[in-house]
């Protein structure tokens, strides 16, 4: 199983804080930071206030050598596809191929408002969704010298030098997660390398991941075409009280918590909680680290709970 750190910044964090996450994972093995990609705490004042996704992973792709970066998930209302697709392929070449993009469509209205981005319905944002995918993988993998065009229902390209090219060919591997029955799982199948189920029990796990497998197969795609991932609230300690004090940092009941996350308690506790979601056919887990401040939770969880999964 591969593990992965994963940060909210929104509700609360600088640049600095970030890359300290961020260096502190390379270090300790994870094979990725992913940071989610808001404008609007959830929770709190949300002090000093957002950080944008991608600059900040350009930042720390500078800064980093070797561990993956990504989103989980850049929302299709916040950027036009055209320069998304600049974006992403940039960060891409200044990380030596590095970057993977976690793509959805939108949910956190109240965000939308705070800075004068269009919210349209849950059916116009899929469908924008859709085209979004459409054109970043056709932009990237348009052969250079030729150009690229496109005509959607909500977007239109015209004559694109479809520039620049991604380090990575065909191009960053996109991540397709959520709870939704048809459409997630079809674009899943469509366009995805990988796909994630966020912070779901056991029993919703299975359930989601049998509809995925379906659309793969409906799209002519093997099983194996796709990671299956997952996401989850990290609170690891070395004994019961180390775990009370890391869920009292975050605002979280203990209780609460070992009830809707596997990475919650004990290692040995967490190792026989995770088992049963390796046997449901999760390949790679999202540690969500609430506590930013808390270099030490990670380099545990990586010492004591990651080798027992190799």
């Amino acid at each position: 199983m591969d593990f992965r750190a994963f940060v909210e910044p929104q509700q609360g964090a600088t640049y600095a804080d970030q890359l300290a996450v961020a260096k502190a994972a390379e270090a300790s093995g994870y094979s990725a930071f992913f940071r989610s990609d808001h404008y609007l705490a959830m929770s709190g004042d949300g002090l000093p206030g957002p950080t944008d996704s991608w600059v900040t992973l350009a930042g720390i792709a500078r800064e980093t050598a070797s561990i993956r970066l990504g989103t989980m998930v850049t929302s299709a209302t916040f950027r036009y596809p055209g320069p998304l697709a600049i974006s992403v392929a940039q960060v891409d070449e200044m990380s030596g191929g590095r970057v993977e993009l976690g793509l959805g469509a939108g949910w956190f209205e109240a965000e939308h408002k705070a800075y004068a981005i269009p919210f349209p319905p849950l059916g116009e944002r899929f469908e924008r969704l859709g085209e979004q995918l459409d054109i970043l993988t056709g932009l990237w993998t348009t052969p250079q010298g030729q150009t690229f065009d496109y005509t959607g229902k909500h977007y239109t390209v015209t004559d694109s030098p479809a520039l620049p090219k991604p380090a990575q060919r065909p191009h960053p591997p996109i991540i397709i997660g959520g709870a939704g029955a048809k459409r997630t799982p079809a674009l899943a199948a469509k366009y995805a390398a990988e796909f994630n189920a966020p912070f779901m029990s056991l029993d919703n796990v299975k359930n989601i991941y049998g509809r995925v497998r379906e659309a793969l197969a409906d799209a002519g795609r093997a099983p194996g075409a796709l990671t299956f991932s997952a996401a989850f609230v990290v609170c690891a300690g070395r004994d019961d009280a180390q775990v009370a004090a890391r869920a009292a940092a975050i605002g979280r009941e203990v209780g609460e918590l070992r009830e809707s996350s596997p990475v919650v308690g004990t290692p040995n506790e967490i190792v026989d909680k995770l088992a049963a979601f390796a046997e449901a056919g999760v390949q790679r887990v999202y540690l969500q680290l609430l506590d930013m401040s808390d270099l030490d939770h990670l380099e545990f969880f990586a010492a004591d709970v990651v080798p027992q999964f190799r």
